[in-house]
């Protein structure tokens, strides 16, 4: 039996990494911001929401592996699950990005209804699409190739839904009302903007984005100028704004957006193209591992199998700290260039800018860690990756090219432990097998979905009540002004400690390279033996 996959089959699996980032990275990217700043949520309810979610995914991603491991159809015990989940997938996230004109307490049960069933749905599409790698090949290099795949796949989806989600929320949500412009003097102009409509969380700003904003009314608002502001708009009203440093400026250089309809339509967009990747890795991808001819059915077997792997525990628990360490970093970008480099777009070119190196370390991932083992790059990784990203407290709201250059450093290095945490899944589900004689592939990998929903959890928490104990409210700028501290901590040594806690706990790893040598070679040996006998 080939253990090879081809090129083709490697991008068509890579290609459902992409389809499940535009969900997860587009949840754990912007669903927080959407959360305080559009759909008016307090941002401690939202950190319990996203803890309180997390709390079933333990019991969902072990019953989503058991079925998958008992999943029996003619495509195979985990590709149907691709194709049955995608469009139902596609729907949670765009219920989730959708906003309803509930009382407070409708939205907190509209927010915990449709999240639950996007965490439940990524479960039943996610745990079989992991699982599906560790049963494309046996051999253990062969998996790190096409994880790498699946990781540049991951990346790429993560550059459409963040580099392009700012910029579609902006042609979505262009409104249009009545703008009437007068120089003052020199790059100085008076904005007044006449409401046709009621638009909830209008963001004004120029088209080059660097034009300050300060409020030029009687209202009692905090006006530190900023690049736009974010305010609720009354049909009938008059909003006027003294714009300064920019030469000739006229409505047309001016960009206002509903963000409400902007996060609808184009959360729908990206929906569409999630469930068309989805099919395609559905039918480009196939099964060759198969469990012990004599193995039966045994849940009460797999589940003690499960306990005393060891592997299995540390990657477990390593994953949790490593999610975590991401989904914060992810979770505050864009609070982060919104309000404390007043520069919302700019996060676009930030995200871009992450993914394209993430590309790159998933390509230098599969050459370093057959050189130097899995383990040992993991480990460094975390550890420079979180070390790197600490700096930027140091950091004020002028220093881009440092932020700039500081974020991607960081993210180059860490796309490497992205990489290899579900490549290791593959391997402890055959030290499992190597060890017992038996193989639950998808109760393994439901490791990978708990770790990555719940340090995400965790991290929404951690971001929740880190902003709440600032006051931290969306969508009143003084309040903003007084959470920036909290913003910086959390853009950096926050996730730094968290990424040092991981790293520590990976050292209990014992899949050494040479270990997993020596089982790669025996499971291969078992399955020629067993593919003699089948034959003779």
């Amino acid at each position: 039996m080939s253990n090879k996959v081809s090129v083709k089959e490697k991008i068509g699996y890579g290609l459902g990494d992409a389809a499940a980032n535009i969900g997860w990275r587009g949840v754990g990217t912007f669903l927080f911001i959407f959360y305080t700043d559009v759909f008016g949520l307090d941002p401690v309810t939202v950190g319990v929401l996203f803890l309180t979610a997390r709390l079933s995914d333990g019991i969902s991603d072990v019953v989503m592996g058991v079925i998958g491991d008992r999943t029996k159809s003619k495509y195979g015990k985990f590709r149907p699950w691709i194709l049955w989940t995608a469009i139902p997938l596609a729907i949670s996230l765009i219920l989730l990005f959708s906003s309803p004109d509930f009382s407070a307490s409708g939205k907190i049960i509209y927010a915990y209804i449709t999240y639950l069933f996007f965490t439940l749905m990524y479960t039943a599409n996610n745990v079989p699409y992991g699982a599906l790698m560790a049963v494309m090949s046996g051999d253990d290099k062969e998996r790190t190739s096409i994880g790498a795949y699946r990781m540049v796949g991951a990346f790429g989806g993560g550059i459409l839904v963040q580099g392009a989600l700012l910029f579609l929320i902006a042609y979505f949500g262009n409104v249009d009302p009545s703008v009437e412009v007068s120089k003052l003097e020199n790059n100085t102009y008076q904005v007044d903007i006449a409401a046709t409509r009621d638009v909830e969380n209008t963001n004004i700003k120029t088209e080059d984005g660097i034009a300050t904003f300060k409020w030029n009314d009687d209202r009692n608002l905090e006006n530190t100028p900023t690049v736009g502001k974010s305010f609720n708009m009354e049909s009938g009203k008059t909003y006027s704004f003294i714009v300064a440093g920019e030469s000739n400026l006229t409505s047309e250089n001016l960009r206002i957006i509903d963000q409400k309809r902007g996060y609808s339509y184009s959360m729908r967009s990206m929906a569409v193209v999630l469930a068309i990747l989805m099919f395609i890795t559905f039918y480009t991808t196939r099964e060759r591992i198969l469990p012990p001819k004599d193995q039966k059915a045994n849940l009460k077997q797999d589940f003690k199998d499960l306990v005393n792997n060891r592997p299995w525990w540390t990657l477990l628990i390593t994953g949790i700290f490593s999610s975590s360490y991401n989904a914060i970093k992810q979770g505050i970008i864009i609070i982060y260039f919104t309000h404390y480099l007043h520069d919302q777009l700019l996060a676009a070119s930030y995200l871009v800018g992450l993914m394209l190196v993430s590309i790159v370390g998933a390509i230098l991932m599969t050459p370093l860690s057959n050189k130097y083992g899995k383990r040992k790059m993991f480990i460094y990784s975390l550890l420079i990756s979180g070390a790197v990203i600490s700096l930027l407290i140091f950091c004020d709201s002028t220093a881009v090219v440092l932020i700039f250059t500081i974020g991607l450093l960081s993210e180059l290095i860490g796309a490497f432990f992205s990489c290899l945490f579900f490549v290791m899944l593959g391997d402890a589900a055959d030290y499992s097998e190597w060890k017992n004689n038996r193989r639950a592939t998808g109760l393994v990998y439901s490791a990978g979905s708990f770790a990555t929903k719940f340090g995400g959890g965790i991290a929404g928490a951690i971001i929740g009540l880190i902003l709440g104990a600032f006051h931290y409210n969306g969508q009143d700028t003084t309040s903003i002004e007084g959470a920036i501290p909290g913003i910086k901590m959390l853009m950096s040594w926050v996730p730094g400690i968290v990424a040092v806690i991981g790293a520590g706990i990976m050292l209990f790893y014992p899949l050494t390279k040479k270990k997993m040598g020596e089982i790669t070679s025996t499971l291969e040996q078992r399955r020629l033996d067993e593919a003699n006998k089948t034959t003779g």
